[in-house]
């Protein structure tokens, strides 16, 4: 899989991309990141990228030039699965979608900044926009990497153990439940007896037991 990321702050995925699994991940070929800086096509002298509202208004807006010029480059190299913009207003991502995206070949996301960019961005080259959750951030830096990262420890050969992967809360509408490691008994805080046992079917149906439940507490909404 290749991520092109086209940002105003490239520097901000150093510390993400560059640790954990997501480095093992670049680093065993899994996936390639390439963080662009959107300054670079500018076509100001001052490399201005973000100009006042038409119809005025509190807030800049990321031009439509320089992102243009940068997606046109890209997209006249490789095809692109997805072109991806972050914003509050995009579709709520979610286990469902990060399965999807982790099957493509080629991702471009791009951050948003300020009050958004100019809406024919969206309209001529954006072909899914993703939100991370109802809030705002300073821009859409952070929910690149959440996405990205969501996305690259599906790819097959990125966790050791696979089968991990696929027990994650939310991958079938269950949160996960509860785990625990030795020792057995710490301050006379001891883990259930059941896990003790060794019979994998009383096992296996006490965890299933246990995440409908903590669903059912926590997450109603995902037994719908």
């Amino acid at each position: 899989m290749r991520i092109d990321i086209l940002t105003l702050f490239p520097e901000m995925f150093q510390g993400p991309f560059s640790e954990s699994i997501i480095k093992r991940a670049q680093e065993k070929g899994a996936v390639e990141i390439h963080c662009h800086n959107i300054r670079d096509y500018s076509t100001n002298k001052h490399k201005k990228v973000d100009d006042y509202a038409f119809s005025g208004g509190a807030g800049m807006v990321m031009s439509i030039e320089p992102i243009a010029i940068l997606i046109e480059k890209l997209k006249a190299e490789r095809e692109y699965d997805e072109i991806i913009y972050t914003t509050p207003d995009g579709q709520t991502l979610n286990q469902s979608i990060s399965n999807q995206l982790s099957l493509k070949g080629n991702l471009m996301i791009l951050c948003g900044h300020y009050k958004g960019v100019d809406q024919r961005v969206r309209d001529q080259y954006i072909t899914m926009e993703i939100s991370i959750g109802d809030y705002v951030l300073t821009g859409g830096e952070l929910a690149a990497a959440v996405i990205s990262d969501s996305v690259i420890r599906l790819i097959p050969g990125v966790i050791s153990d696979e089968t991990s992967a696929l027990t994650d809360s939310f991958q079938d509408n269950l949160l996960a439940p509860p785990v625990y490691t030795r020792p057995a008994d710490y301050k006379g805080w001891k883990v259930p007896d059941i896990l003790l046992s060794g019979d994998t079917k009383k096992v296996e149906a006490w965890k299933e037991q246990q995440a409908y439940q903590r669903t059912k507490e926590r997450r109603p909404d995902l037994l719908k």
